[in-house]
């Protein structure tokens, strides 16, 4: 037997040379659709915008309780005979916003707020809908990315919760001889919290959508904990904020007052505490609720001064882009806020100042999340 130098180049086969790396394994098999989800997505974050627009235009017409009933399946068929419209006339005449309030309404009047609602009632579905089409398409084709099937099912979950919600919301206006001529402000500001938790929840996965794992995994390891921490704060209170307004928008509270920076010429409104029992004062009385909203505006104003300061010093300039943005839209909203009380609330002015609130809800979830996943800028491109 012939001895071999050990220091001998050995041709071996193919299928016994060691194993190549390839590039992109953390990506591989975690991938799936991300581009088609994230344009999913993208649709269903604009059907809620539509939803909250079209819901705000519905309270500010007083057309939220012609429709009487929920029926989720059947409801999405609209009256269409006279007899159907005289049916769905007298179940409104049954309740006390007719009773007190729209008597002089006239079947031409009814139909008017009917398509508001029936509107609005609608683009939920169709938002249902637009989501199970495209999850079951995903789940069937296995296109949904690795631990992503919980999270894109929630949204669809959060829906099905929403429209429940709706429903409680409406149910408590939908009464006979207690008096109730509007729906319950507490309620009302419920639905549209959960509609902005939705957005958020959204706006969330498509922000990191936008990038690959790899990267994800990379800027993680650069996170500003610091901003992150204040810029989560600054969206809580925000979030306080929104559910505020929904307070005020519910007892049409933005239209008791309409001077400023005073209420009725003075600090704090006039009879501040004239309910009975006293908690009922902080969601009933409008010239408190106005007065808190105000208050929580100036205090959120001064909190996102300290974010916005904290933010310019990220080493980061896309983080800092986007607390300067923060920074400009709440400027605005504040600005529009002050124009639609001055104003008597009129709906282009309370529209646009809810529109605007999802602009700044969108900008804080945005810059938290630079803070989280710093995009990694190279010294060439300072």
């Amino acid at each position: 037997m012939s001895k071999r130098n050990i220091f001998e180049e050995v041709e071996g086969s193919k299928s016994d040379a060691a194993p190549q790396a390839a590039p992109g394994m953390i990506d591989r098999g975690r991938r799936g659709a991300r581009g088609a989800i994230r344009g999913w997505l993208m649709a269903l974050f604009a059907l809620v915008v539509a939803m909250i627009v079209v819901g705000g235009l519905t309270r500010l017409t007083d057309s939220g309780l012609s429709i009487t009933e929920w029926r989720p399946v059947t409801g999405a068929i609209p009256p269409l005979s006279e007899a159907d419209w005289q049916a769905e006339f007298a179940k409104y005449k049954q309740i006390d916003q007719w009773q007190i309030e729209n008597k002089w309404m006239q079947l031409a009047d009814f139909k008017s707020i009917y398509w508001w609602e029936w509107g609005h009632r609608q683009l939920g579905r169709v938002m249902g809908l637009v989501w199970a089409i495209g999850f079951i398409g995903f789940f069937v084709t296995r296109s949904i990315p690795t631990g992503w099937a919980g999270r894109l099912a929630l949204p669809g979950l959060l829906g099905g919760l929403q429209g429940a919600i709706g429903w409680w919301m409406v149910s408590s206006g939908v009464t006979q001889g207690e008096g109730m001529t509007a729906v319950a402000s507490y309620r009302l500001a419920t639905h549209l919290g959960l509609a902005f938790v939705i957005l958020g929840v959204i706006a969330w996965y498509v922000f990191l959508l936008g990038r690959s794992e790899r990267d994800l995994m990379q800027a993680r390891r650069a996170k500003e904990a610091k901003i992150f921490g204040l810029s989560t704060g600054l969206l809580h209170f925000a979030f306080l904020q929104i559910l505020l307004g929904a307070l005020v928008a519910g007892i049409d509270a933005g239209r008791s007052y309409t001077d400023w920076p005073l209420m009725g010429g003075q600090l704090l409104p006039p009879n501040p505490l004239m309910i009975e029992p006293l908690w009922k004062n902080f969601f009933e009385n409008p010239g408190l609720v106005q007065f808190i909203h105000r208050v929580s505006g100036y205090l959120l104003f001064a909190f996102a001064v300290v974010v916005w300061l904290r933010g310019r010093g990220s080493a980061h300039p896309a983080t800092r882009n986007a607390f300067n943005l923060i920074f400009a839209v709440l400027s605005l909203q504040i600005l529009l806020g002050v124009i639609t009380v001055l104003y008597a609330a009129p709906w282009h002015a309370a529209i646009l100042h809810q529109l605007v609130a999802v602009g700044l809800w969108v900008a804080i979830l945005r810059g938290r999340f630079l803070a989280a996943y710093p995009v990694a800028t190279s010294i060439k491109d300072h």
